[in-house]
């Protein structure tokens, strides 16, 4: 459904401890690097604003990533906690958005808001 998402952040260096160990239990490989940009790419990008504003995290947009199982989304959630995340909501059933949704939400160090999600039925 979407070709790439930015997420936008202050301190880039910060963004980048806890992004990259989130997208390793994800399962994503590095696409880009450049710190003096700065920026860093995986399927989606974290940066600095194009437009060279501060970073302000949007109220309702949360970008979410799929889990291939529910135990990497405990993971990826666990891993985002670690590494400066906040949680927004722990691991478990969501049934409201379907029966077999299993996911997790936190914000990252900028205060963005992340979503982890399985849609399989646990085997």
């Amino acid at each position: 459904m979407f070709s790439h998402v930015f997420v936008s952040v202050g301190d880039f260096d910060r963004a980048l401890a806890f992004y990259t160990p989130l997208m390793a239990s994800l399962g994503l490989e590095r696409r880009f690097f450049d710190p003096a940009r700065p920026w860093a790419g995986w399927h989606s990008a974290v940066c600095h604003p194009h437009d060279g504003q501060p970073h302000d995290p949007g109220n309702g947009q949360m970008p979410a990533f799929t889990a291939s199982s529910r135990e990497v989304v405990r993971q990826a959630h666990a891993a985002g906690l670690a590494h400066g995340g906040t949680c927004e909501g722990p691991p478990g059933l969501r049934p409201q958005y379907h029966a077999n949704y299993y996911g997790a939400y936190l914000r990252d160090p900028d205060g963005n808001k992340l979503g982890i999600a399985c849609h399989a039925a646990e085997p």
